[in-house]
């Protein structure tokens, strides 16, 4: 099967003209893919994780490229025409936003804060607006308005859900793509794309565990844990 492209953490076969599989690596990375590992079982636990919450947004009525799971670790999806952006809400103040802007660590936004990111790992993923996305044909304001308000119903779908495992949903990350003109949500949703924090003792379940240097099975058991608590409330 030809292989159409590969990222840091996932491989793309074309599956026919409309659809492709996504083949879930091992792989963690952090700091723009300058720091890199291999977890074994990771691209399992993401793969799955994903769907089930791919599931849950198609049953919510959003848009995504989900079709179904080939094998444990490959996702069958629609073949999106990706835009090169990150969309990333943020619920409570951590990461990249408390080291930009004079906000605390924890503090709550309400409403949620929507940021758009440029995807160029060698540029550090700048930060963008409407105009910068028009001028950079990227997408132009009433698209970038659809996509908030997407943000926002995902959100409340995943609050519910990371509620109902007793966790608190700090922020996500997600990308989109167009299929035949639609927007939809593309690549993956999981622990490495959102952080995800006990709101008793603060203790962090996502990918944080990795770049604050913890060891590869600490984070392989916290996925391991959010997966299976997931499957339980859904």
């Amino acid at each position: 099967m030809e292989k159409i492209g590969e990222g840091k953490t996932k491989e793309v076969f074309l599956l026919d003209e409309d659809h492709v599989l996504l083949k879930f690596k091992d792989t963690v990375t952090a700091g723009d893919g300058a720091k890199a590992d291999v977890i074994l079982g990771k691209g399992v636990l993401n793969a799955q994780t994903s769907a089930i919450i791919f599931r849950l947004l198609e049953r919510e009525g959003i848009s995504t490229h989900y079709v179904g799971m080939k094998d444990d670790r490959t996702m069958i999806a629609k073949k999106l025409k990706m835009i090169p952006v990150e969309v990333v809400l943020r619920n409570i103040a951590t990461g990249s936003i408390v080291k930009r802007l004079p906000i605390n660590e924890g503090e709550i936004f309400d409403p949620p804060i929507v940021e758009f990111f440029l995807k160029d790992d060698a540029r550090h993923d700048p930060l963008l607006n409407y105009h910068h996305m028009r001028y950079l044909k990227l997408m132009e304001e009433g698209e970038a308005k659809e996509i908030e308000q997407i943000m926002f119903k995902v959100n409340e779908v995943l609050r519910r859900v990371v509620t109902n495992m007793k966790l608190s949903l700090y922020d996500f990350k997600l990308e989109f793509g167009r299929f035949n003109g639609r927007l939809m949500i593309g690549d993956e949703i999981s622990l490495d794309s959102m952080r995800v924090r006990d709101p008793e003792s603060g203790r962090i379940l996502d990918k944080d565990l990795y770049r604050r240097g913890q060891p590869l099975e600490v984070v392989k058991a916290s996925y391991s844990e959010f997966f299976n608590r997931l499957t339980q409330v859904v």
